[in-house]
């Protein structure tokens, strides 16, 4: 049985926190026998500006993108995407409405903290950590019902420095595992967690026996912001979703659905 591999995840110099050239990450992904490689660069929005791609680049991206997927049309198949932040507010129209083959929808803000950013790592201090977890999850819930985005990105980022909760990780997740499921949305395996401080894939083991016993489809990602990230993680990340029991995931094309055997 042919296997693909896919990598969707992966960003660009544009969004000002990567390095390495479009075809750079391009070669990499060939050398290392990745099938479909997506760029899903961090979408424009009008807040915390610094770290996304501006939104007078967002053609020129697209043209990058294009440009490179006709280039190497031979060698690997190339998919042109957005990372999206969900902020109520502050999420633009062009990239909600943009021709692409994905968007992957994720919370790196709560009530605009960013708590995934070292920058900010003393926001910590001052909280409750289990209420922090519960409104992670909440915002993903209300990032989930949109019914905007198409990948659920990297579901448990809010463990990234492991300040880990007292309750229960499933149960904290189970209501936007259900809306996951309800929305028809794609969970993603993301390995950028091993190159953390919780040196763990996103999401959980636990929680994604969960997202298999509710039949939520996967996609991969190594969210690489540097070429020697592509591919990064990923038979430790095959491996984790053979063991919960997936076999297949999911590519797109067009905002649609392919499913693949990994």
């Amino acid at each position: 049985m042919k296997t693909t591999r896919i990598d969707l995840h992966n960003h660009t110099t544009r969004c000002n926190h990567a390095e390495g050239t479009i075809h750079e990450y391009i070669e990499k992904a060939i050398e290392l026998g990745i099938d479909i490689y997506g760029f899903s660069e961090h979408a424009p929005m009008d807040f915390d500006e610094k770290y996304r791609l501006p939104l007078c680049d967002m053609d020129a991206y697209t043209n990058d993108i294009l440009e490179a997927k006709t280039r190497y049309k031979n060698e690997i198949e190339i998919l042109l995407g957005y990372e999206v932040d969900y902020l109520p507010g502050h999420m633009n129209d062009s990239v909600l409405n943009a021709n692409v083959d994905y968007l992957i929808g994720s919370v790196h803000f709560i009530d605009k903290w960013s708590f995934d950013n070292p920058e900010f790592i003393g926001g910590w201090k001052t909280k409750d950590i289990d209420e922090i977890w519960k409104a992670y999850f909440e915002a993903t819930e209300a990032m989930v019902k949109m019914g905007k985005f198409d990948i659920v990105g990297h579901l448990d980022l809010i463990k990234v420095f492991k300040y880990m909760p007292k309750q229960d990780i499933r149960l904290l997740s189970k209501d936007v595992l259900r809306a996951i499921k309800a929305s028809g949305m794609v969970m993603e395996l993301n390995a950028a967690g091993l190159r953390k401080p919780v040196k763990e894939i996103y999401p959980s083991t636990q929680i994604l026996e969960e997202a298999y016993a509710l039949d939520i489809p996967i996609t991969f990602s190594s969210d690489a912001h540097a070429v020697d990230q592509v591919g990064f993680g990923y038979e430790e990340t095959i491996a984790l979703a053979k063991k919960v029991g997936y076999t297949k995931a999911v590519t797109f094309k067009g905002r649609e659905k392919e499913l693949i055997t990994f």
